[in-house]
């Protein structure tokens, strides 16, 4: 085989790497997220706190493949040791990413958690772009936001909610990625399993349906889901709160709490697997769930 030929049947490299989305609770990181790779897999509420752990997402592209991490909300009000370790979580998921994509809710004013988050932007290397979320909506204080603009190498006006003004921000970020070889086989687009999924989706019914502190209260643990003899989907899982008296407010009277719960989790779940599930929950007390939270 000659030298050229042997040059030509070299596979060429594409772009590879990984990006993280950082901002403050309910700006709209899990629904850009799942916009941008075109399902849902992270869970949305209008609730802070709803992610808990870096989730990342793949969007593969004819120019490469890049991972998007979905961190949680930078959260100052709670001092709890849950809200301390998923701050912890979304400033370690920023470290050695190519770029950073900060996500900005304008309908909000920029306070002190926001003030935070941007100090911690500013002190990151590497790229950085603005995403200004919800275009879709009335946004007052959009000027305080602007204010920043020269700071970042680009800004984007979004709706996550309505995938609008996208393909500018995938684009830019392709840009930045350096060659290399992907990080996941050209079937996955997350790096969650389906028993993590499974918990998130009723975590998230959860959040839904009830009010007040109870859904911070809250972990969802599931076992390995079955498929029994009549082709059933059987899933147990335990929605495990920090005190009696929330375990009370989750079940409701008669149950109907837990009821409406497992109804709208196994609904989703049916519509997304396409399989029958029987989804048997349950709700059991363990007030040290926070201190062993990981």
């Amino acid at each position: 085989m000659s030298a050229k030929k042997a040059k030509a049947a070299t596979p060429e490299l594409k772009k590879s790497g990984i990006v993280a989305l950082i901002g403050r609770s309910n700006v709209g990181k899990s629904t850009l997220i799942n916009a941008l790779v075109g399902t849902k897999i992270a869970i949305v509420t209008p609730k802070p706190q709803t992610t808990r752990q870096a989730i990342q997402g793949v969007i593969h592209d004819p120019r490469g493949q890049l991972v998007l991490v979905d961190t949680p909300g930078i959260f100052l009000t709670g001092r709890d040791r849950l809200s301390s370790k998923l701050n912890e979580t979304a400033r370690e998921s920023v470290k050695g990413v190519e770029a950073v994509v900060y996500v900005a809710d304008p309908t909000r004013h920029v306070g002190d958690e926001e003030n935070t988050v941007h100090r911690l932007v500013k002190s990151l290397p590497g790229p950085k772009f603005m995403v200004l979320n919800k275009s879709d909506m009335d946004r007052p204080f959009l000027d305080e936001y602007l204010a920043w603009k020269d700071e970042f190498n680009a800004i984007f006006e979004v709706s996550a909610f309505e995938n609008r003004g996208l393909k500018p921000l995938v684009d830019a970020l392709f840009d930045c990625l350096p060659t290399g070889e992907p990080l996941y086989p050209a079937d996955r687009i997350t790096d969650i399993d389906n028993r993590f999924w499974i918990s998130e989706v009723i975590r998230e019914k959860v959040f839904l349906n009830t009010d007040q502190e109870v859904p911070y209260t809250v972990r969802v643990e599931v076992d390995e889901p079955e498929i029994r003899e009549n082709g059933m989907n059987y899933i147990a899982a335990r929605v495990i709160t920090n005190h009696e008296r929330y375990k009370k407010m989750l079940i409701g009277t008669r149950g109907m709490t837990v009821k409406r719960i497992g109804q709208a989790a196994r609904k989703e779940l049916e519509a997304v697997t396409g399989q029958k599930v029987f989804l048997d929950l349950q709700v059991e007390v363990d007030e040290r769930w926070q201190d062993r939270f990981e």
